[in-house]
């Protein structure tokens, strides 16, 4: 009987750049020791741990596009499940990305310790620091990179950036006003903030302290984060940059973050220059110019704060409450960027819009062939997204949890109001069927998850290969940092 060869890998001469998102970088300090970078099984512990590092890593007033001095350097990308909740979404790590990539292209990573040319680059970087800094430091690496590269036999070889989230910007800011547009030939964005996140502007006005998450089984982990979160370039230039903010008095209809003046807790020096920041990228039409390609992949249908009220009185008052609308309209997103900031970018292809979630975008199937079409020219034929468009699943899971609560799985799916939809926490398994409330909303309760990170699978029994990733940190109730 006749063995099935594998396929070879697809021929890629470009400089491809993979470049994360907030948080999706390992950071050291001064004597190596790593103040930030607990992922997967290590994760719980490392939030607790990461409270005393936080008094460190707040930077000071008036950084804005510099560095601090701290010694502080990032070390390598996130391998696993990492984030903050609150701060950062649960995001899957790179390690699988990386992985992929390397066996079905002609793309090798440098092995530690070797100066031999390479043409996959994990692009890690201190995401406390304002984009323009990174840009900067981005483009000094692809210089050196692609000067190698291309001296190891691929004269004609350009840049492919591959990024996720926040790293979108960082590398748009490169190919537009960091001198890097005739070096790109196409930039991929997976969830990229273009117009910004209004998760970004809850936790800078409303803080972040976990020690207010609080559920059945009680208190969870004493976490104040407030200060650092508030310290930071780079969330400030993740805050919208769109009219989001209603009830703000004086002032009718959607308004600004920056027009909004005396809000709590925002450096209005930060928010002032996020708005200069997207202001240029907005106008530069360098990479047009240049023929550079933007491909930004946008997460769909899944229930995204878009829009926020100003509500409370006395003390409370100028605290925000989230709404999954824009002017009465749930337009969606990938549950932490809304549609319309990740869908529109610059000049090149419209959206590719998979119904998946922010941090799991890198490793969704779907994205993943769609990947390989953007880098090898087209997919391969025995991969191809169905061209029926499948079922498409809206899902929303807590975050985080206390262990010993139930974990709800809320499902929508328009206009399907017959689907056998399945649930599996972990790798591929037949999983439980969830109940139909009707009207395309269907229901699970999962119990038992033990603390740790977990990832929450939902698919359509009828299309399993199109899965919908969500990711929930399960905390020991009592826990303190």
């Amino acid at each position: 009987m006749a063995t099935r060869r594998k396929a070879d890998p697809a021929q890629v001469d470009d400089l491809v750049v993979v470049v994360p998102g907030i948080m999706g970088s390992r950071l050291a300090d001064a004597d190596g020791t790593e103040v930030w970078g607990p992922s997967g099984a290590a994760l719980l512990e490392g939030i607790r741990t990461f409270g005393g590092s936080v008094k460190g890593l707040a930077l000071p007033r008036g950084v804005l596009d510099g560095h601090p001095g701290d010694g502080v350097r990032p070390s390598g990308v996130m391998r696993d499940v990492h984030g903050l909740p609150g701060l950062s979404p649960l995001v899957e790590g790179y390690t699988d990305l990386l992985k992929w990539l390397e066996e079905h292209f002609t793309l090798r990573r440098r092995p530690p310790g070797d100066d031999a040319p390479a043409n996959l680059v994990p692009f890690a970087y201190d995401w406390r620091l304002s984009c323009r800094y990174n840009a900067a430091l981005l483009g000094e690496r692809v210089a050196r990179e692609l000067e190698r590269w291309r001296a190891a036999g691929h004269p004609e070889a350009k840049v492919v950036f591959l990024c996720h989230s926040m790293g979108g910007l960082v590398a748009r800011q490169y190919v537009e006003l960091g001198g890097g547009a005739e070096a790109t030939r196409r930039v991929i964005t997976l969830g990229t903030p273009y117009r910004g996140s209004l998760d970004a502007l809850l936790y800078l006005v409303n803080g972040l302290r976990l020690n207010e998450l609080r559920r059945g089984a009680g208190r969870l982990v004493r976490l104040d984060l407030t200060r650092f979160a508030r310290s930071l370039p780079s969330l400030h230039q993740l805050t919208p940059d769109y009219a989001c903010l209603e009830g703000v008095p004086g002032q009718p209809g959607l308004r600004y973050a920056r027009e909004v003046p005396g809000l709590p807790g925002v450096d209005e020096e930060l928010l002032a220059d996020a708005g200069r920041f997207h202001e240029a990228l907005r106008e530069s039409g360098t990479g047009a110019a240049y023929g550079v390609e933007y491909v930004p992949v946008s997460g769909v249908l899944q229930p995204t704060p878009t829009t926020a009220e100003l509500t409370g009185s006395g003390e409370d008052r100028g605290r925000l409450a989230e709404l999954l609308t824009i002017d009465g309209v749930d337009e969606g997103g990938d549950g932490r960027v809304p549609r319309l900031s990740s869908a529109h970018v610059g000049w090149g292809r419209p959206a590719y819009t998979p119904w998946e979630q922010h941090g799991s975008l890198q490793n969704n199937p779907a994205v993943r062939w769609a990947v390989w079409g953007w880098l090898a020219g087209e997919p391969p034929f025995h991969r191809a997204p169905r061209e029926t468009g499948g079922t498409a699943l809206g899902v929303a899971v807590p975050e985080l949890l206390a262990e010993g609560e139930a974990c709800e799985v809320s499902v929508t799916a328009p206009g399907q109001e017959e689907l056998a939809v399945a649930v599996a926490v972990g790798e591929r398994g037949p999983g439980r069927t969830l109940r139909n409330l009707g009207g395309g909303r269907y229901t699970a309760v999962l119990r038992g998850l033990p603390a740790g990170a977990h990832r929450v699978r939902v698919w359509a029994r009828h299309a399993p290969e199109q899965v919908v990733t969500a990711l929930v940190l399960v905390v020991r109730a009592g826990a303190e940092a």
